[in-house]
């Protein structure tokens, strides 16, 4: 197992050190999250919109709605997503569990703990769309 500390994550061997920041470990996360079919985003409304506005300009955070905690040898996530509707929750939640558990596991070489998955919202397709042009117009 490597040997792996908090935020200035370490691995000594022979020759020098490994650094591995948290926030490696969180873009990890977020990656795997985009992965899993069903996903629309990542994150609360306002991240979202913070997200969407970085996109734009070309700037992804792919760490987005993703929270981690970093041990030694494990990690605990927490994760916030927007589903795609008719997706089914609990199977959506569970194949993020376990993108971010492998990616974590095999990319970064920490045990993970727990991943914690809140799902925020439902995408709707076209939702938004059909509401604009089903409003009357209020003016002739």
């Amino acid at each position: 197992m490597t040997d792996i500390t908090r935020a200035t994550s370490t691995t000594p061997t022979a020759s020098g050190k490994t650094v591995i920041d948290d926030a490696v470990v969180s873009k990890v996360a977020g990656i795997a999250v985009r992965e899993v079919p069903g996903v629309h985003g990542l994150g609360g409304g306002a991240a979202r919109a913070i997200g969407a506005l970085r996109d734009a300009i070309g700037q992804r955070d792919h760490s987005q709605g993703v929270k981690v905690e970093v041990g030694e040898h494990q990690v605990a996530a927490d994760v916030v997503i927007v589903a795609e509707y008719p997706v089914a929750l609990q199977d959506l939640a569970e194949a993020v569990r376990s993108s971010v558990t492998r990616a974590i596991e095999q990319l970064v070489g920490l045990d993970v703990t727990e991943v914690n998955v809140t799902v925020q919202d439902v995408f709707i397709p076209g939702e938004d769309d059909d509401a604009e042009d089903a409003q009357p117009a209020r003016v002739a």
